[in-house]
């Protein structure tokens, strides 16, 4: 959602972004570390970079451990997010927002997007630190299940997300089928600076990945626009008929 993020900060609101993990259990490729560097300094470095040209005043680390991906051995150690008392880390989080008088809280959806177990827990702290910090406005944002069938079915360089191929992922529960999805923000105005920020993230997007190697009318069609789902309040009306196109009106 960087678009929507640089769409925000663009507009004199004040934008905040939390990050639960360190990403030290990460893949990266050979040879883009220093000598002697971490994977989690790096990743720290790059996060403030990305930050800086989307134009978030502020970025947060709660302090947890990459959890690795589900069904890993990081999934057991005891300082990873995974494990994280859930009372706790909403409280930390909460706390953050009271601190910030955050009026709108963006999370992930139930599956994390992809299935990450990280992913998973920001949906279940985000939702118990909403409740806390009395949030009026949780959006979880998502991708778009329907428009991630049909940019696969056009081949390899037309994909949104994870390979439909890819056996690590199912396709059948990533993201919210297009008549589940209440709110859907173009930023193709933003389009140029949200893939700026996704490479500066060197030690995860490399140049020769597919999200910076796609041809310019796929990239938007794959990432103009950014899907969500508002749970609170309820969305009252016809999720396509009715669809919000912006987070902040």
């Amino acid at each position: 959602m960087g678009g929507t993020l640089a769409r925000a900060a663009a507009e004199g609101h004040k934008v905040v972004v939390v990050t639960a993990t360190d990403g030290a259990v990460g893949e990266v490729a050979d040879g883009v570390l220093e000598p002697g560097e971490t994977l989690e300094a790096r990743r720290a470095v790059e996060l403030q970079r990305a930050a800086n040209i989307l134009g978030i005043d502020r970025a947060v680390q709660l302090g947890y451990r990459d959890s690795g991906m589900m069904d890993t051995a990081d999934n057991d150690h005891p300082g990873c997010f995974w494990q994280a008392d859930l009372d706790e880390a909403a409280a930390k989080l909460a706390a953050i927002l009271n601190e910030e008088g955050a009026d709108i809280l963006t999370i992930y959806d139930s599956y994390g997007g992809y299935g990450h177990p990280d992913h998973i827990q920001v949906h279940r702290v985000g939702h118990a630190a909403a409740r806390l910090a009395g949030i009026g406005r949780v959006y979880e944002v998502s991708m778009n299940r329907d428009r991630i069938r049909a940019l696969n079915s056009m081949g390899p360089d037309g994909d949104e997300g994870p390979r439909a191929d890819d056996d690590r992922f199912d396709i059948d529960k990533i993201g919210f089928a297009e008549s589940e999805i209440t709110t859907a923000v173009d930023i193709t105005e933003w389009l140029d600076t949200k893939r700026a920020a996704m490479a500066a993230h060197q030690s995860q997007v490399g140049e020769d990945s597919w999200f910076l190697s796609l041809p310019p009318d796929v990239f938007v069609q794959a990432f103009g626009t950014e899907w969500f789902r508002r749970t609170t309040p309820e969305f009252v009306g016809d999720p396509v008929a009715d669809r919000e196109t912006w987070l902040l009106d």
